[in-house]
């Protein structure tokens, strides 16, 4: 199936949306597999951190159309945390169907009107964008996770820039291995109040299940994974390296790497899917 625009992904969907960063072509694999057996909408995500290790957008921008268009889901690519314009062009130029602009580590003003360019930029040529605002903790060690995003500038910060999606922080944080983070429902709900776009949860690796689909509930719709995802994967290499020491071939740890990792995203798409439901039978048992 062709690539499908962001926006249509998650304006479509009546639930949270699993948005999947990748590194590794096995990696890649996995989110399109994940996907087809959940028979669920994905976003693929490359991130700006990803293209400086492999050295090159290009390589892993091209895998990525080419085993995208052998799925049966609809599937998007989008381009993540990327600080740099030329990144974001050469990104829209390969064909990706959304990008973020991360501007938070800015000041305000100067935040507002970079975001606000790109979003123009973006605009003509069809392409959404999504920006942050609150830093999220953890990215880089640049932020603490106290933050948290006002829902009054927030809305200013959408109405200036004319973003079409918001990450915001609500109490989760980045490359975080252990699902402990504690989000502010109460924050979420009133930025959804506020807010005249999709919010983005970053930082979801740290959230449990549980805590994932009460974001759903209380108003998120993009939710971001990667480090569980790299956990999971690296978790079964090393099972399988430590079981057999001397596997020299590569294919040995990467197949189970890639299959477990494939089942996670089936379950966590299942996991947002079902999100909706739950509300409805939280409701009703309420009268």
């Amino acid at each position: 199936m062709p690539l499908v625009p962001t926006g249509d992904i998650i304006s479509e969907a009546a639930h949270g949306v699993g948005a999947f960063n990748v590194v590794l072509l096995e990696q890649l694999e996995a989110v399109l597999a994940g996907a087809e057996e959940a028979n669920t909408p994905v976003i693929v995500q490359i991130s700006e951190n990803a293209v400086a290790y492999r050295g090159a957008l290009g390589p892993l921008a091209a895998a990525a159309h080419e085993a995208i268009a052998s799925v049966s889901v609809p599937v998007a690519l989008h381009l993540d945390h990327a600080t740099g314009t030329e990144l974001i062009k050469e990104a829209v130029d390969r064909g990706f169907t959304s990008v973020m602009y991360d501007g938070a580590h800015l000041p305000w003003e100067e935040n507002v009107a970079r975001t606000q360019e790109m979003s123009r930029w973006c605009h003509t040529r069809g392409v959404w964008i999504e920006a942050e605002l609150g830093a999220i903790g953890g990215k880089d060690g640049a932020h603490t996770p106290g933050v948290r995003t006002d829902p009054d500038e927030a809305a200013r910060f959408v109405a200036d820039t004319g973003v079409d999606a918001l990450a915001v922080a609500v109490g989760s944080s980045h490359q975080m291995t252990r699902r402990t983070a504690l989000l502010d429902l109460a924050l979420i709900r009133r930025l959804r109040a506020a807010v005249p776009v999709p919010l983005v949860l970053h930082g979801s690796s740290g959230v449990a299940d549980g805590d994932l689909t009460a974001a759903v509930r209380a108003g998120m719709r993009k939710i971001n994974i990667a480090t569980h995802l790299n956990t999971v994967f690296s978790a079964a290499a090393h099972t399988r390296l430590t079981a057999q020491p001397p596997t020299v071939d590569p294919r040995a740890y990467l197949r189970p790497a890639r299959e477990a990792m494939a089942q996670e995203v089936a379950r966590l798409l299942r996991l947002l899917a079902h999100a909706p439901e739950a509300e409805r039978e939280h409701d009703g048992a309420h009268g």
